[in-house]
């Protein structure tokens, strides 16, 4: 996520979440030349993307392992909103399905993936307070 001040609405990131994480991640190493990054989770790595030339990533390649376990293969966005609790009753009552979570992503604040009423998948990301 970036340090930028986060505005609601904003695409904050993008990941995919694949079951072999390390195929996908030199696929697109191969493709698009972007540089993986290892981030260590719980007993596994999934990668953050870098861009030849940055040092900030520019998307992730996550195992469907854990939190993630539940998520579907394709480029997941996460949007950020102010209050996660206030959009997650929203999306419910505009006729939209939770996915997956809330879940916390430690300092950088919480998260869940939704379903639009077309069938969309998206994340709605509610940053942590400084």
């Amino acid at each position: 996520m970036s340090d930028k001040n986060i505005q609601p609405g904003e695409i904050q990131w993008m990941d995919l979440t694949v079951e072999n994480a390390e195929n996908i991640r030199d696929f697109y190493h191969a493709v698009v030349g972007w540089t993986p990054e290892s981030v260590s989770m719980e007993g596994y790595q999934d990668y953050n993307m870098i861009i030849p030339g940055q040092q900030a990533p520019t998307a992730g390649i996550c195992h469907a392992r854990g939190v993630n376990v539940d998520l579907p293969a394709q480029w997941l966005i996460y949007i950020s909103v102010s209050d996660l609790d206030k959009s997650i009753e929203s999306c419910q009552s505009m006729g939209g399905k939770i996915i997956s979570g809330p879940t916390a992503m430690s300092a950088y604040g919480r998260f869940c993936v939704i379903q639009d009423p077309a069938g969309a998948v998206a994340a709605l990301f509610e940053p942590a307070q400084p």
